[in-house]
């Protein structure tokens, strides 16, 4: 499973990291970012494998803009 994150269109509302700091933080330009993640250059969104959803299927409900999403 991948976690994506369209980090271009993120706000900062920090509703991902308080959720779920495990993946997620707040980065200097104040706008979350999801940790150890690999930049797509295709895309340009940022994403990240992982085993299952973990707190992450939180961090996606609670997305204001909607631009956190899962690929199997």
């Amino acid at each position: 499973m991948k976690i994506i994150h369209q980090r271009s269109k993120c706000i900062g509302c920090g509703n991902c990291v308080a959720l779920c700091p495990q993946y997620w933080e707040i980065a200097d330009d104040g706008l979350a970012q999801l940790k150890d993640s690999k930049i797509n250059s295709a895309t340009n969104d940022y994403e990240l494998e992982v085993v299952d959803a973990d707190c992450n299927e939180q961090a996606v409900e609670s997305c204001p803009v909607k631009i956190i999403h899962f690929e199997e």
